[in-house]
């Protein structure tokens, strides 16, 4: 079915401007701790980069940083309600990862803003980052510390990340996937129709009425 003409009313407001810029802070961030991680971690990447000196200490402090965009964001009634959703496991998130690891894509979405994957992908990841941060500091100041510390420290950070860089790589396939859940994030809006596909039970709940004005 050809999905109808998308104009200022047949649109959802999906994410605050606040929502947007936590988005692509903590996004840009990450990609940079990935990049020079990468560059740190894979000689060959970091004989063709060189400067050694310079990707640790980017990659420092880009990471220590990811917290403060989320941290800002919490000033935004939005983003709370939103950290509140992804915190929430229900019923029906239980019945969509079924159905998802059952593949059957025939089948009605049974979502709410966020769908289950999103959900189990937010607590991976906030939980990653919270073991990489500490990890890291006690690489970052190996004086706080003893050297079974360090060296336990490196072998979960270096592992843990590179299961971090797997999610982020998965994150972004399914993004890339779905345009209308990547206009989502660059507007602010999403088409009813696709909030009506993908997440009905969130555009149930949303407002009725056409936004106010254009992204």
């Amino acid at each position: 079915m050809t999905p109808p003409r998308d104009t200022l009313t047949t649109r959802l407001r999906r994410f605050t401007p606040a929502e947007k810029w936590v988005h692509r802070s903590v996004s840009w961030l990450l990609g940079v701790c990935v990049l020079t991680g990468a560059c740190l971690y894979f000689p060959p990447l970091a004989e063709i980069v060189g400067r050694r000196r310079t990707l640790v200490t980017l990659h420092e402090y880009s990471g220590i940083a990811v917290p403060a965009p989320v941290l800002l964001g919490l000033l935004s009634r939005a983003f709370r309600s939103d950290l509140g959703r992804l915190g929430r496991f229900f019923p029906h998130d239980w019945r969509w990862l079924g159905t998802a690891l059952r593949r059957r894509r025939r089948e009605p979405s049974l979502a709410g803003k966020f769908n289950a994957g999103q959900k189990l992908y937010a607590a991976f990841a906030t939980g990653a980052l919270l073991i990489m941060a500490g990890t890291g500091v006690l690489m970052w100041f190996p004086r706080l510390s003893p050297l079974v510390w360090r060296t336990g420290s490196t072998f979960v950070h270096d592992w843990l990340a590179l299961a971090f860089a797997a999610g982020i790589t998965g994150h972004v396939w399914f993004a890339g996937i779905d345009p209308e859940a990547r206009r989502g994030l660059r507007t602010g809006y999403v088409p009813r129709w696709w909030a009506r596909e993908e997440h009905p039970l969130w555009r149930a709940e949303a407002p009725q009425d056409p936004p106010a004005e254009g992204p």
